[in-house]
């Protein structure tokens, strides 16, 4: 963590603090509405004020009554959401963005990330590997330097959010006073109208001449009809008092949250992520040195390797060569085999010399039986004394 960052940090613990000890007021008790007959003057005066804003005859004074009550409350709402996006508000967000939806004509699944992406969709949405990949080579410092950063913007926003609901409760539990205010203002008009003026109208009512009377009896259906409206609308507004009670501790409850992220997220800038840096520099110690052994572990493997690869290799060389050393120039077997291919060569040679001579011994013995024979048969022919015979056996030598 840079010392900027660090500094900010310490600089927010102050902050911090401060809202801690912040101590909000608690509301009266519920139900609690003091009736103007037993309120102390100061409130009696601020009932009566109230009452004034009540014009019988206009119905507008009627619906309107209370209303400026909540003008600063609304004033602070708007302000907290000004800048706020429907993807801030979780489930709200996505009704209001529903009810957007519906009137601007197309469907709120569009714009929902969490359904279920098309083939597309999936083909293109390759980012997070990417990221997590790119992620590898970026410098440690550099990725820790940005989650400090996040978390100090989440504190700051949620510093300035406590500050909001600070003014938002204040403002709650006065609008909630006010509001008894002018619940008890209401109801001594309802008294005021039944017991007073309703009935003095009434009494106009029966001491009209008779061209006057429809007059003054619409006038007073229309006193009772604004007694009747007078009253629905103070029944609204010990509605709303009920549900502005009901928002009160929910509002305590969101900025008790608040403040535990807002200590949390301080605890671990100051003590966290130093421990992170501490630990991840054991890390780079520990990988290297674990790098460092992989490597002499690698060069010790490759000298053994060569050890026995070399002894090996010297024994098997070695032994090749002194066996060819110990060879003589012809080896024994192949002298034998020679002698013998030779022996039976000269012993072959022999036979078919032997056997030519006898081929020859026998042809020669043939060729005289043959001449012989010719000759025999050339003197019988001779004999006979033919011409033939006589130029046959004249041909034959003696």
């Amino acid at each position: 963590m840079s010392n900027e960052t660090r500094e900010k940090a310490t600089q927010t613990l102050a902050m911090v603090d401060e809202v801690n000890a912040i101590v909000l007021p608690e509301p009266k008790e519920a139900g609690a509405v003091v009736p103007l007959s037993k309120a102390s003057p100061a409130e009696g005066a601020e009932i009566r004020a109230r009452m004034e804003e009540i014009d019988i005859a206009d119905t507008q004074s009627i619906i309107s009554f209370g209303s400026a009550a909540q003008a600063e409350l609304q004033e602070i709402s708007q302000s907290m959401l000004a800048d706020v996006r429907n993807k801030d508000v979780g489930p709200a967000g996505d009704s209001l963005r529903g009810i957007v939806s519906t009137i601007r004509g197309f469907s709120v699944s569009e714009l929902d990330v969490r359904r279920e992406r098309s083939w597309w969709e999936k083909l293109l949405g390759r980012a997070a590997p990417f990221a997590k990949f790119t992620a590898q080579f970026e410098k440690v410092q550099a990725q820790i330097d940005r989650i400090t950063d996040d978390l100090l913007s989440h504190e700051h926003t949620l510093l300035k959010d406590i500050k909001s609901l600070d003014m938002l409760y204040e403002k709650t539990l006065q609008f909630y006073d006010e509001l008894a205010l002018y619940i008890a203002a209401g109801e001594a008009k309802l008294e005021e109208l039944d017991a007073t003026v309703i009935p003095a109208k009434a009494k106009e009512v029966e001491d009209a001449p008779e061209e006057q009377a429809v007059m003054k009896a619409q006038e007073l259906r229309d006193m009772r009809a604004a007694r009747d409206d007078l009253e629905r609308r103070v029944h609204d507004l010990k509605l709303t008092r009920q549900v502005t009670m009901q928002s009160l501790p929910s509002i305590r409850l969101v900025q008790e949250n608040d403040k535990s992220l807002v200590t949390k997220i301080n605890s671990t800038l100051v003590n966290t992520v130093p421990l992170w840096e501490t630990q991840l520099a054991q890390a780079v110690t520990i990988q290297r040195s674990a790098e460092a052994a992989a490597a002499v572990r690698e060069a010790n493997d490759l000298t053994n390797e060569l050890l026995t690869s070399n002894a090996k290799n010297l024994r098997d060389s070695n032994k090749m060569i002194r066996q060819e050393m110990e060879r003589g120039v012809f080896d024994i077997e192949a002298v034998k085999q020679a002698n013998a291919d030779l022996i039976g060569t000269i012993e072959e040679s022999l036979q078919i010399a032997d056997e030519g001579k006898a081929k020859r011994a026998a042809a020669e013995k043939d060729l005289k039986e043959m001449e012989a024979k010719l000759r025999d048969t050339l003197a019988s022919a001779k004999s006979h004394k033919t011409g033939l015979g006589e130029n046959a056996g004249g041909s034959v030598p003696r």
